[in-house]
């Protein structure tokens, strides 16, 4: 099996549907299978004003000011590939990340550019949840804002940006797998 490494994502998007909404941003750290830093990078990508929701621009804080230095996707999918090394199998990993594979996939798909994602993920949610099975504590919400909060991580709101997002999963998972973590009897 070859080595494996995590792909901890996170994207905005101009809406819910890949068909009609570009995406706006994308952020990834890259990990080894313990959780450990390996590389990071994000990206504002151009997109389609015509593409992007009002409510999808006020939540993530799109604007064309904002997005003056922004790159083609192409580009940006090229940049995050570069992070990954040869030979590694990279696993998404994220919250909710079935959201942003699918948008990825389609970007992947409309530059000409390999896919090069496993296809399993890994996802917050389900870490989560399966936590509060074992510490009996019932789930409120399968947010990363409620499993950050519940981890005692934030308070409050959780910033809408990709990068922000991202690291933010990480920290929730590292918290979360180690309260699993195997313990003497």
């Amino acid at each position: 099996m070859p080595e494996l490494a995590l792909a901890f994502l996170d994207s905005e998007f101009g809406g819910l549907d890949p068909e009609l909404h570009d995406i706006t941003e994308i952020a990834g750290v890259l990990t080894d299978y313990r959780l450990a830093e390996l590389a990071a990078g994000e990206w504002r990508v151009q997109a389609r004003p015509e593409r992007i929701t009002p409510e999808a621009a006020v939540l993530s804080g799109y604007g064309p000011e904002r997005w003056s230095d922004a790159v083609p996707l192409r580009q940006a999918l090229g940049e995050l590939t570069a992070l990954f090394p040869t030979g590694t199998l990279i696993v998404p990993a994220g919250q909710n990340v079935r959201m942003d594979v699918a948008f990825l996939e389609r970007g992947f798909k409309s530059c000409a550019l390999p896919y090069p994602f496993d296809y399993h993920v890994i996802d917050l949610a389900t870490l989560f949840y399966a936590w509060s099975l074992v510490v009996g504590e019932p789930v409120v919400a399968l947010s990363l804002r409620q499993a950050a909060v519940t981890a005692g991580l934030i308070e409050g709101a959780v910033p809408h940006r990709a990068m922000a997002d991202t690291r933010l999963t990480l920290e929730s998972f590292r918290y979360y797998v180690g309260r699993l973590a195997p313990r003497a009897p």
